[in-house]
């Protein structure tokens, strides 16, 4: 029978021998740097106040059926918005949003352009996609759903975004953050888009809002 590798056990004993802690003790919490809050999952923890939407921590992604066989995913890069946020009250909470339609990224070589262009989102007669709350709706201590009006390519159309917190908290050196996903689904024909992506496009947002001084 085959003896087990001593290696592992021969560089334990040579680390104890030199004095060396055991891996475990080598691990050591992260810090953060000062000023910096890490998020906590407790909405109550952003404060009041208007809160803008921070792009280089926000994604907008659009997952669509490829013809029945699988989903394709596009990203918009270009996103911004403004929550006006009430953790003591809900439904006196408002957003408004927009998405630059131009900015719609595809894996698929040269389809970004094709997507953006006349065939599907028509992004030089109509620049951006936007969304206008009209209701926030608490749903669980983490969760809320947020009615309100979709606009894309000209047609508006009512939408529900199931939203679920993330984080919420100091953020950075004294700029409150808030961050969640939500997750909503469209009729592409509803906005005149071709019927070959299917019944529904599923929209997956991640954002991060921060508050300014």
């Amino acid at each position: 029978m085959t003896s087990a590798p001593r290696f592992p056990l021969l560089v334990l004993l040579m680390m104890l021998a030199a004095g060396a802690p055991p891996l475990a003790a080598q691990t050591a919490t992260p810090t953060l740097p000062p000023g910096v809050y890490m998020g906590e999952e407790d909405y109550k923890q952003a404060p009041a106040g208007t809160f803008t939407l921070d792009g280089d921590h926000t994604s907008v992604l659009a997952r669509v059926s490829h013809i029945g066989y699988s989903y394709s995913v596009f990203r918009f890069d270009r996103a911004g918005a403004t929550l006006q946020w009430d953790p003591a009250n809900a439904a006196a909470c408002t957003l408004s949003a927009t998405v630059d339609t131009a900015s719609i990224a595809s894996p698929v070589k040269g389809f970004s352009q094709q997507l953006a262009g006349d065939d599907f989102l028509k992004a030089h007669a109509f620049p951006q996609a936007s969304f206008k709350s009209t209701s926030f709706r608490q749903t669980g201590p983490q969760s809320a759903k947020v009615d309100g009006e979709f606009t894309l390519m000209g047609k508006t159309k009512p939408v529900t975004f199931d939203v679920a917190l993330v984080g919420a908290g100091k953020g950075f050196a004294g700029q409150p953050r808030i961050g969640a996903t939500a997750r909503a689904a469209i009729n592409p024909t509803d906005f005149g888009l071709p019927p070959l992506f299917g019944e529904t496009i599923e929209i997956v947002i991640d954002g991060e809002f921060e508050r300014k001084p």
